[in-house]
């Protein structure tokens, strides 16, 4: 690829990366490093771009002190790429501090499916593990699939009415799914 081309393709990077459309840059980006593995402004455009499509202000940002500082600095990409590595970093550190803090918070009024399962299996009886929880928690049900088994482990514990309530009150969150209606078939069936 000429020169040209690729001060073309860089300059594309930049304006499409401007404009917020991350994706079409990050490809413009690869077709850059696609020809010149090496080229670390191209590299930089990568992490923003990624950056980017998590983060737009945070990404735009830090694009704006890229472009301020390749005039001024020396080793701007340098620069840039340890100051991505320790966003990286806190990112990742922040994560693990909080994902435990979010969890609990998530579950302090109730518990989880999986740990209600276990109870299950302590008392040995699907129905008073079922009342016992009833009276002094919630059992917190994450995404349809926990929904569905619960709501199966309902049924084939004959407690329709109890079934029937939670099928309707989450119609609306699973809108025409098949999976639910198999539940109300399956539901009036017994």
């Amino acid at each position: 690829m000429a020169k040209i081309s690729i001060s073309r393709l860089l300059t594309r990077a930049e304006n499409q990366f401007s404009l917020g459309n991350y994706d079409d840059a990050l490809t413009t980006y690869g077709l850059l490093l696609k020809e010149d593995s090496t080229n670390g402004v191209a590299k930089i455009g990568v992490y923003l771009c990624d950056i980017g499509l998590d983060n737009s202000d945070e990404a735009q940002a830090l694009f704006d002190y890229y472009q301020i500082i390749k005039g001024e600095e020396r080793d701007a990409q340098k620069v840039m790429e340890n100051l991505i590595a320790t966003l990286d970093s806190s990112k990742s550190q922040l994560s693990e501090i909080l994902t435990p803090i979010e969890d609990k918070i998530e579950y302090q009024d109730g518990i989880r499916y999986e740990d209600f399962l276990k109870f299950v299996e302590q008392r040995g009886d699907f129905n008073k593990a079922f009342e016992d929880v009833m009276f002094s928690t919630k059992v917190i049900l994450k995404g349809k699939e926990e929904y569905v088994l619960f709501i199966t482990e309902l049924i084939s514990q004959g407690q329709h009415k109890l079934a029937e309530h939670f099928l309707d009150s989450m119609t609306n969150t699973f809108g025409k799914d098949q999976d639910i209606y198999k539940l109300y078939h399956k539901l009036k069936e017994q």
